[in-house]
């Protein structure tokens, strides 16, 4: 901001808290307020005053004028609305109105919970107007937790289900459970072959299991009829109730196609956007020549912002589609599956940093994350004019020799807490302890000065960020185990993991200037919590309730005591 900028904000400033005639002026006093600075550092306030939907006052020594509501804050914690920066929206609202397998204990109770999802939603089954065929469509079931440890089999579904396919996503999306019903109608037997970055996995008689793993996944999920706007209203809305209740503003949404691109600038346009989106187009998308053509969409109310591409380097770890530069320790003919080709990288980088959009890349495993670092260094040497604040998303399973070149190059690492909590029950087996050094770092990370965006990739995770500052500042899971956090030399402060979660998620996608703090000049999101998680024990933050959620200075959520 200029000299003359800042000379305009202070006039402005004063004209607005002096002022008798201002008719939209809310003051809420009283509070215990917590927010970062630009700098990161964490200041507090005791009141906050904003006129329509910007800040323009804290910690003032006397109430304004021209105050058409105030609000005493009950002396309640009051911190900046929190983003998610990387989620899947219309994943979240599919999963709370479909066949919900997280947390099942095995192969039969995920059995069971298709059956009984049958008997009470027969109005949420997906039918093909085309073929009339209805289809069963949930997920979050992860053998990890099993007794067994072992994939799931068709088998089991075929017995409960014969008559419609049925397609349940495991927790990370990564792999797909069918029935025989889904096998047949996508033509899929004993003599197809595996797609290139994905696998039909097999049994000893060559048969198909009826588990298909990334690539492979789209030869059941292409023939799935495509949500219709109605479908995705009720998705954005069930995605939106339960994102509110959280705390949780804005959401960095790791992949659309062409028809949520559309469907989303149509809910902006019609006001009906009730959290802030950052959307990433979907690198995988037949039409992303078009969006890319079109350019930068950004609302003026801040509501929708499309300026990203999200690509796809490999699977996850958890099914083994992590793409390592060694094999896994427990599969050791195994080194992970490149979801895009090592020699279409160049390609598709230059296709995005040409259009001047940011590239956001997934890649969990270090062979993944070092192609990309890779890719991204010659590609800025083609445009040094886009070089900026792009993205990998997960940086889970990094080579530590590698760590330094996000730095060097700009790159963020887009991670997620929760990924580490939840993983140690089988991230060792998978890679061993030695490439451990270098997986979920996010204090190395930190203290190399990067800026590291927090996120949860829900559904794959809960949606609570709660969870995730807890994950992030103990490295434990919901019972506080293990006793000193797992890799605890990767722990970090509260006010670091509250950084990944506001401002430097806010970074990430080119709106600092505007949303991630409580400062003069930004929009009013904040929120107030039941307890001071800068005051209590770090095994309290995890059980943080939100009370209120306001955005553009209007309450969109009240918690009823």
């Amino acid at each position: 901001m200029n000299s003359m900028h800042k000379l305009l904000l202070s006039i402005t400033l004063v004209l607005a808290l002096t002022s008798t005639s201002v008719s939209s002026l809310t003051f809420i006093d009283n509070v215990k307020g917590y927010t970062l600075n630009q700098q990161g550092k964490l200041i507090t306030f005791t009141n906050i005053a904003f006129e329509d939907e910007f800040i323009i006052g804290m910690d003032l020594t006397q109430e304004p004028g021209g105050i058409v509501t105030k609000i005493d804050g009950g002396g309640r914690v009051m911190l900046p609305g929190l983003i998610d920066a990387h989620g899947h929206i219309l994943g979240l609202g599919r999963n709370l109105l479909e066949i919900d397998l997280r947390g099942s204990q095995t192969e039969n109770d995920s059995i069971k919970r298709v059956l009984e999802f049958v008997s009470a939603n027969s109005l949420s089954i997906k039918t093909s107007k085309k073929e009339g065929t209805q289809w069963l469509i949930g997920g979050g079931w992860n053998q990890v937790l099993w007794p067994t440890k072992a994939f799931p089999n068709k088998a089991s579904l075929d017995a409960a289900i014969k008559d419609r396919p049925v397609v349940l996503s495991r927790i990370d999306g990564h792999a797909v459970w069918v029935n025989s019903a889904a096998l047949k109608l996508a033509g899929i037997d004993a003599n197809t072959p595996s797609p290139a970055g994905g696998e039909i996995v097999k049994d000893k008689d060559g048969q198909p299991t009826g588990v298909l793993i990334d690539n492979a996944e789209y030869l059941v999920t292409k023939l799935i009829p495509m949500a219709d706007v109605e479908q995705l209203s009720a998705q954005l809305n069930a995605a939106s109730d339960h994102l509110l209740s959280l705390g949780i503003t804005s959401v960095h949404d790791a992949g659309i196609s062409k028809q949520v691109y559309d469907f989303y600038q149509q809910q902006a346009q019609t006001g009906q956007l009730r959290f802030r989106i950052y959307a990433m187009i979907a690198a995988t998308d037949p039409q992303i020549n078009d969006m890319l053509t079109k350019g930068h969409i950004k609302t003026e109310d801040d509501m929708l912002s499309i300026r990203s591409v999200k690509a796809y380097g490999d699977g996850a770890l958890g099914s083994r589609g992590a793409a390592l530069i060694e094999p896994y320790s427990d599969d050791k003919d195994n080194h992970g599956l490149l979801v895009t080709p090592q020699e279409s990288l160049p390609s598709l980088f230059s296709q995005v940093l040409a259009a001047n959009f940011q590239l956001n890349f997934h890649a969990i495993g270090d062979r993944a994350n070092r192609l990309a670092l890779q890719q991204f260094a010659k590609t800025f040497k083609i445009y040094p004019e886009n070089t900026g604040r792009h993205r990998i998303e997960h940086a889970q399973v990094v080579a530590v020799e590698d760590i330094p070149l996000f730095k060097e190059l700009g790159i963020i690492p887009s991670m997620q807490p929760t990924h580490a909590t939840s993983d140690m029950n089988m991230a060792e087996d998978r890679i061993g302890r030695a490439r451990l050094k270098g997986a979920y770092a996010w204090k190395t990370f930190l203290e190399q000065g990067s800026r590291v965006a927090f996120g949860s990739d829900f559904p794959v995770e809960l949606a609570n960020a709660f969870h995730g500052l807890h994950a992030a500042v103990t490295r434990q899971t919901a019972e506080n185990e293990p006793n000193m956090g797992w890799i605890p030399e990767e722990k970090v402060s509260i006010e670091d993991a509250l950084r990944g979660f506001t401002l430097d998620a806010a970074y990430a996608a080119f709106q600092d200037d505007k949303l991630g703090t409580l400062e003069i000049g930004k929009r009013a999101d904040f929120i107030f919590i039941d307890r001071d998680i800068f005051k209590r024990p770090a095994s309290d933050i995890r059980d943080t309730q939100v009370l209120e959620t306001w955005i553009n200075g209007q309450q969109v959520f009240s918690k009823t005591l």
